[in-house]
């Protein structure tokens, strides 16, 4: 990608990704211990993004921004998601792989796949020789990961909030559950497109495929693993409840906005503007019970 040397630091973030998810797989499978998961995919970004720094030794402005970025990333939710686990006590994601092994290898894979490719912007920056200016792009970019942060942590508090209350987890849906929903995933998608933004006065020609990492996440959290397992959950959960079903028509699942304003709008503008897919609303109208 560019040089020898950027082929030689994406060879080493491979190899260190697949040892270090290899080894929580281990422990995972043996142990039956699955409350790391999370833990071990987001420091992983950590430890490849210092890693690459250290190892370059440039230690450029814009390379030691893009790595605290991550880190302050990385160390949050890789933190509040393991003390979250260990408080609940429990991962519902694993109750149909603790006994097919195969299953398992194939999450942990995949997420050392997610670990790699959405680390390459930060990674090719890291590993260049270049060094311009300070410019537009990359405050731009910084910009757009602080809104994104500050979007996912405000509200993965939220549910915490919600979650651990007895009254939220008796009635089903609260006026606080209906305000968040899907808004981390945003977060964690728009804080990752400002790394790439922040990224791009480094690259150049076939170093622009980084943004293929950014793209995988969007992907991922739109059409697998983030808003449709969400909300099949809570549909599964709450779906007979009514005061669940004004709060799936007055809040989107994605775009964070006041339930009065998403309410009026039509179906059309949220499919076309507001990325709510049909696969989010799998019944007629949108009704999760249907």
């Amino acid at each position: 990608m560019g040089t020898v040397l950027d082929s030689h630091f994406l060879a080493l973030t491979a190899i260190v990704t697949v040892g270090y998810q290899l080894l929580f797989f281990i422990i995972t499978a043996l142990l039956r211990f699955d409350k790391v998961t999370d833990f071990a995919g987001s420091t992983n970004f950590v430890i490849i993004a210092i890693l690459t720094l250290a190892l370059k030794g440039a230690w450029h402005f814009r390379q030691i921004v893009l790595t605290v970025l991550v880190t302050i990333w990385g160390l949050r939710l890789g933190l509040f998601l393991l003390m979250r686990i260990l408080q609940w006590g429990e991962d519902r994601r694993f109750d149909k792989m603790r006994d097919n092994l195969g299953k398992l290898a194939f999450f942990w894979i995949f997420q050392a796949v997610w670990v790699w490719s959405v680390s390459l912007p930060v990674t090719v920056v890291n590993a260049s020789d270049r060094n311009p200016s300070i410019e537009a792009r990359d405050i731009i970019g910084w910009i757009i990961w602080l809104v994104g942060i500050c979007v996912e942590a405000t509200a993965d508090q939220q549910k915490l909030v919600f979650k651990n209350s007895p009254s939220n987890r008796e009635s089903g849906v609260t006026s606080v559950f209906g305000s968040i929903l899907a808004t981390n995933y945003f977060g964690e998608m728009f804080l990752w497109w400002g790394i790439f933004v922040a990224s791009t006065p480094v690259l150049s020609d076939a170093e622009w495929l980084v943004i293929l990492g950014p793209i995988f996440l969007t992907l991922l959290l739109l059409f697998v693993s983030g808003i449709p397992l969400l909300e099949s959950s809570a549909d599964k959960r709450y779906g007979r409840l009514e005061e669940y079903r004004v709060y799936k028509n007055t809040t989107s699942p994605l775009i964070p906005l006041p339930p009065a304003v998403y309410g009026s709008l039509p179906a059309w503008f949220k499919v076309a503007f507001l990325l709510e897919l049909p696969l989010y609303n799998p019944g007629p109208g949108g009704d999760p019970t249907s």
